[in-house]
């Protein structure tokens, strides 16, 4: 896990925490884990996930404030979809999930949980008015489900810039 505070960017290796199923670190560290970590291990229990990523795009922000109150966002007929774990066709449908965020992190935590039990084709999900969260066997995995995300959610709101436009 990442610590609290620190530039995902500019993360070294040796900084990267080991935290148990509480959150809690048992690494040699003297620092706090982020504070959403336990947002990362109800992925990891529910999806058998290893690696879990989050991003805080402008894109993926702005259409999780967008499709909010539709519970989630409907992506198909883009190529990119084959990007994903285990889709082989352009003409897939992934419903990317919008989570309400909260700061009371158990709770949230639950809610999480529940809505990947509710979407078990889901690759990721939203948390509104806050980023995108996406899973893998691997990092190279978990990273490339961000790449393809990422695009598909900017196609998107760029098409709606567009159309909007016209």
């Amino acid at each position: 896990m990442s610590p609290s505070g620190i530039d995902k960017g500019e993360l070294d290796p040796a900084q990267v925490l080991t935290i148990d199923e509480n959150a809690h670190v048992v690494s040699d560290h003297n620092v706090k884990p982020s504070d959403e970590s336990l947002l990362h291990i109800r992925i990891v229990q529910t999806r058998g996930a290893g690696a879990v990523l989050h991003t805080h795009s402008v894109w993926n922000t702005m259409l999780s404030d967008l499709y909010g109150s539709e519970g989630g966002v409907n992506i198909q007929g883009y190529e990119m979809l084959k990007g994903l774990q285990g889709v082989r066709t352009h003409e897939h449908s992934e419903w990317l999930p919008i989570v309400k965020n909260s700061q009371d992190m158990p709770a949230l935590a639950d809610t999480v949980a529940g809505t990947l039990n509710n979407h078990q084709a889901a690759h990721g999900f939203l948390l509104e008015r806050h980023g995108l969260y996406t899973w893998g066997d691997n990092l190279s995995q978990a990273k490339r489900h961000i790449e393809i995300f990422e695009f598909l959610l900017e196609t998107m709101g760029r098409t709606l810039l567009v159309k909007n436009k016209g």
